[in-house]
C-alpha cells in the first residue's frame, strides 16, 4: 500500500514543484503540516502537502485584507 501510494505522490509532488508559484505560506503551512502529519500516523508527507496548500490560501486571504484595509480606515 505505501509503494502504490509512494508511487501516486511522487509525480504530484514534482508536478506542483515544477510549476512556478508565489510560495507565500506555503513553507510555513508545510513545515507545520509535516510535524502534525507525522505526529497523526506518519503521515508527514501528505500533512505538508496540506499545509502548504492551506498555508498559501491563508497568506492569501491575509494579503487581500490587507489591501482592502488601508480603504476602510477613516
Amino acid at each position: 500500500m505505501k509503494a502504490i501510494l509512494g508511487c501516486l505522490l511522487l509525480p504530484l509532488t514534482v508536478a506542483v514543484t515544477a510549476i512556478p508559484a508565489n510560495a507565500k505560506g506555503c513553507i510555513k503551512g508545510a513545515v507545520v503540516g509535516g510535524v502534525a502529519g507525522h505526529f497523526a500516523g506518519h503521515h508527514g508527507l501528505v500533512g505538508a502537502a496540506a499545509g502548504c496548500i492551506i498555508g498559501h490560501h491563508e497568506a492569501k486571504k491575509r494579503e487581500k485584507a490587507m489591501q482592502n484595509a488601508p480603504d476602510q480606515v477613516h
